[in-house]
């Protein structure tokens, strides 16, 4: 615009720090079969948004996997939160478990899965995908299994997998064929009722609405670990696992160190019970090798804390390398990371420009590069009590009597 030669102009200058607000990382991707679903509704092959409150839509879904998934979400979800923002993926039931196996794991594609937040406008961060324990033979990885941990990494996603629910051995075994930050594996199934009819049913889409329900009530953020929390909707389980507070030689805590999660009733009276009633979800692990990011919430919250760089950096590429812009993208970081630090999401941070990562040659590309160490806060896994004498007590006590007397003498 021409400036006035009498007048005054406006402006406003854009090198400030910016806030942003973070992404939904409950959202869910649901890949599964239904015979009977309006097929109008949710055509194969084809990703349908829907809230799991939506009685109409949710009824379009019709009597396979996918209701069941559904209902298990929703089964988790408490207070006012009473649906579940879900994307509905339905594949086509095969001719037996190995074909549905395939079409499930051909859905899940990299190329096809980029697609799917374009498609819908959301990107899913949980990623339900059915016939995860099946497996060919004891010998090899499920074709779901082996596609998942590509599509979870290309939707900074997490997928909880049921694997084989009949011993512990088969459970550990298949978890043994995974190596992945963004899978875990659960080794047991639920009983559930539909209608008078008790069937068993994966434990995985439970798993996923309890991932929610924590989520919702931290303010919609993923750095809280969900173990020891109860699930809702069950009848039972698939089999019952012993296990024990107190000794880790029990089957379950055997499951829980090969990093297969457990669901366990509760026991009235019993030491050692995980709870005095219920059913109590125990697991923090992925299956990656290593302990940096073992725990899966930690991957979570990384993943949300990276969202939000990306949502900041792009409001300042583009334009021309300055010490205003480059402290404005810095500052920018550093106050979201103080903020996640003072809600306790993350223990700390640090925020670097060094000149050995920035040289005159790559700024003169327009490449700048910023270090960042940040500690995400570990989910409290076991208790270590010292319990010894106190003989400060028991001078105490002599005190006392012979403080007594006096009074009395």
């Amino acid at each position: 615009m021409t400036a006035p030669v009498f007048g005054m102009t406006f402006s406003r200058p854009d090198d400030e720090p910016v806030p942003v607000l973070g992404a939904d990382f409950s959202k869910a991707l649901i890949i599964e079969t239904s015979a009977d679903a309006d097929a109008a509704t949710y055509p194969l092959g084809q990703p349908v948004r829907i809230s799991t409150s939506d009685g109409a839509m949710v009824g379009k879904l019709g009597t396979g996997m996918l209701r069941d998934y559904v209902d298990g979400i929703n089964a988790q979800l408490g207070g006012l939160n009473a649906g579940a923002d879900v994307t509905i993926y339905r594949v086509a039931e095969g001719a037996n478990a190995a074909a549905t196996a395939a079409n499930i794991a051909t859905a899940l594609a990299p190329t096809n899965i980029a697609a799917i937040p374009s498609a819908v406008n959301a990107t899913p961060r949980i990623l339900l995908a059915g016939r995860t324990a099946y497996r060919a033979d004891l010998e090899t990885v499920g074709p779901v299994i082996a596609a998942l941990p590509a599509a979870a990494e290309r939707l900074l996603a997490i997928a909880p997998v049921d694997v084989d629910d009949t011993s512990a051995a088969n459970a550990i075994d298949a978890r043994e064929t995974m190596s992945s930050e963004r899978l875990m594996p659960i080794g047991v199934a639920a009983r559930v009722y539909e209608g008078v009819s008790l069937v068993t049913r994966p434990m995985s889409p439970r798993v996923a609405g309890l991932f929610m329900r924590v989520d919702n009530a931290n303010q919609g953020k993923p750095f809280n670990p969900i173990a020891n929390r109860t699930l809702y909707g069950l009848a039972g389980l698939s089999r019952r696992i012993p296990f024990s507070l107190l000794d880790g030689s029990t089957e379950g805590q055997q499951m829980l160190e090969g990093e297969v999660s457990i669901v366990v009733a509760g026991e009235t009276g019993v030491d050692g019970a995980i709870s005095d009633g219920g059913f109590s979800f125990i697991g923090t692990d992925n299956t990656t090798t290593g302990e940096l990011w073992k725990q899966i919430h930690q991957v979570r919250g990384a993943d949300y804390l990276t969202v939000k760089m990306m949502q900041i950096t792009r409001q300042y590429l583009g334009r021309k390398i300055t010490v205003s812009l480059a402290e404005a993208w810095l500052q920018s970081i550093k106050f979201m990371l103080r903020d996640h630090q003072a809600d306790e999401d993350i223990l700390g941070y640090d925020v670097q420009f060094r000149a050995d990562k920035n040289s005159p040659e790559n700024i003169r590309l327009g490449h700048l590069t910023v270090n960042m160490g940040i500690e995400p806060a570990p989910a409290f896994k076991v208790a270590h009590h010292e319990v010894r004498r106190y003989r400060p007590a028991v001078e105490g006590l002599v005190a006392d009597i012979i403080a007594r007397l006096s009074s009395v003498a």
